[in-house]
């Protein structure tokens, strides 16, 4: 679990990850250099989910090895799914990553959410969800590694 408590925003107690994988972790169905390190890193202190429409159908295979559970969504309504997901973990104690315009629910929806602007862009709407707003997966993660950074970016 992660505390961390950022004055005028929340005391958060995140036990789980959520991120998107086309876009967030990935770019072209290839996993981003140094996210494979910096995931297994956080895995020590939080459960790691990719809940992915997995476009390039490469989420599993890039994963492999890695303490991730990976979820691939139906085509259909994919927003709310991602946002049930978040939901069933109890998004109170979620952290959630994405970019695209179907991950605006969960990034929405989870304590901490982090939208992720790299090489695919990102949505407006998820953009406007997010509480912290970030230029590559690796940042977004390293932010989750030192809170310090998050309190500075969100406290009061």
């Amino acid at each position: 679990m992660l505390s961390i408590s950022i004055p005028g925003f929340a005391e958060l107690r995140l036990t789980d990850l959520v991120a998107d994988f086309n876009g967030t972790l990935a770019c072209d169905g290839r996993l981003l250099p140094g996210v494979r390190a910096a995931l297994g890193a956080l895995a020590a202190d939080l459960r790691l989910h990719v809940v992915t429409a997995d476009t390039h159908g490469t989420a599993a295979e890039e994963l492999r090895g890695m303490p991730v559970s990976v979820d691939v969504i139906a085509a259909a309504d994919q927003a709310a799914a991602k946002r049930a997901f978040v939901e069933r973990l109890g998004a109170a104690h979620v952290a959630a990553l994405g970019n695209g315009r179907n991950d605006r629910e969960m990034v929405a929806a989870a304590a901490l959410g982090i939208a992720v602007v790299q090489v695919e862009g990102a949505a407006p709407e998820t953009l406007a969800g997010a509480d912290v707003v970030v230029l590559s997966a690796i940042d977004a993660l390293e932010l989750l590694r030192n809170p310090q950074r998050l309190v500075a970016t969100l406290r009061e």
